[in-house]
């Protein structure tokens, strides 16, 4: 099986109100509580501790929402989630893991998923060793959630800087890393008990100048890649008892959970892209995995299509919407989504291989007049090469 060498993947430079739900545990995530404003977020000087820096309103203790168990210096959630972050990777207190997440701890990354916190300190430690002056910029927090039902956060951050020890695609390469992550968080009094990361990886290696084929190839090859009977996702129902698939209405007053449902329903179920048209704004800003970008909702509708073209017989399923804001402020939303699909078209990756493969991913859209006009979203694209360059035979074209 090849990808085509002048694909995405050829080695480049460095590119310049409550919800009813299913019971903790299983795929359909419980009720949540959503905020109905903006004012607990990131913004300039959010999670700066030094002790000459402290904002009137950012006074360590000083809590702005109820959050029972946890630790006092935390003044909201996203505080916390910020906070963490920079005291885990920048400070390298990588012991403080062990505090802010539970033991059995259930983690979804580019990867595949392992459980507790050893594989998490682990996997931090390797990270740091490799990238030791790594500064981790918190773009965004969306979450929901309270004290009782615990929080969910979706962190997006960017992450900058050079790549000076040894891991395990290689030794060191000496370049600059620019890229960007996203994390999305259950938390409750003080603990993460599950956690989904896509750390764009694809895009990392293509900034160190290590070809994301070959690399994925060879993480095929030494068994990285879970079989998709080993994977947690929901089942797509794209094709009920056989039959077509039913179009998902939009609402005729808007609602933020059936808007996001039906546009990735009807966009990658049923495979109308006019969607695109109904629910982006003409100019939306479009940042996507491995780095892509587009500046209009005909590059985002471009992505879907390849996408469909690549996997011909995609099914996706939404796995949770979480959001904050109003109508007059506009939302951030959360989505989280996962689907399989079989390799039989020329699209993203390349002469077709008939493998099936598990895709999952994080979106961030950002709604203003009822509409999309910003879109941040990744999907674990390394790991679906890696399952595409298995060394097990294809499974039969249909």
């Amino acid at each position: 099986m090849t990808i085509e060498q002048n694909s995405q993947f050829a080695p480049a430079a460095a590119p310049q109100p409550s919800r009813r739900g299913a019971p903790e545990g299983t795929m359909h995530p419980p009720a949540r509580t959503m905020p109905t404003d903006h004012t607990i977020r990131v913004d300039s000087g959010h999670g700066i501790d030094e002790p000459h820096r402290v904002d009137q309103d950012r006074v360590p203790g000083r809590r702005r929402q109820p959050m029972r168990g946890f630790e006092d210096t935390y003044t909201d959630i996203v505080d916390y989630i910020v906070r963490i972050t920079h005291r885990i990777w920048e400070d390298q207190d990588v012991g403080y893991v062990y505090d802010t997440y539970s033991p059995g701890c259930r983690l979804h990354g580019d990867d595949g998923f392992s459980y507790g916190v050893e594989q998490l300190v682990d996997g931090t430690i390797q990270t740091i060793n490799a990238f030791p002056d790594c500064r981790h910029y918190a773009d965004d927090v969306i979450w929901a959630g309270d004290e009782d039902q615990g929080f969910v956060t979706s962190h997006r951050a960017l992450n900058i800087g050079h790549h000076t020890g040894p891991w395990r695609w290689g030794p060191p390469t000496g370049r600059k890393l620019d890229t960007w992550v996203m994390a999305n968080c259950v938390v409750r009094e003080n603990e993460i008990y599950e956690e989904w990361v896509l750390y764009n990886t694809a895009a990392k290696l293509q900034q160190l100048g290590i070809d994301v084929v070959e690399a994925a190839r060879a993480y095929a090859a030494e068994g990285g890649i879970a079989p998709l009977s080993a994977r947690s996702f929901s089942e797509p129902q794209r094709l009920v008892g056989g039959r077509k698939p039913e179009a998902m209405a939009l609402p005729e007053q808007f609602d933020v959970d059936q808007v996001v449902r039906a546009l990735f329903h009807n966009v990658y179920n049923r495979r109308d892209l006019s969607m695109f048209d109904r629910v982006y704004a003409e100019s939306v800003n479009y940042h996507g995995t491995t780095n892509r970008v587009g500046r209009n909702r005909s590059d985002v509708r471009g992505m879907a299509r390849s996408l469909l073209a690549t996997f011909p017989d995609l099914g996706v399923s939404v796995d949770e919407v979480y959001w904050m804001g109003n109508e007059t402020d506009g939302f951030s939303v959360s989505v989280r989504w996962s689907g399989t699909g079989t390799h039989r078209g020329y699209g993203l990756y390349g002469k077709p291989t008939g493998r099936r493969a598990h895709l999952w991913g994080i979106s961030q859209l950002y709604f203003a007049g009822g509409r999309i006009v910003e879109e941040w979203s990744l999907f674990n694209e390394f790991d679906v090469l890696a399952q595409l360059l298995g060394d097990e035979p294809p499974s039969l074209l249909g």
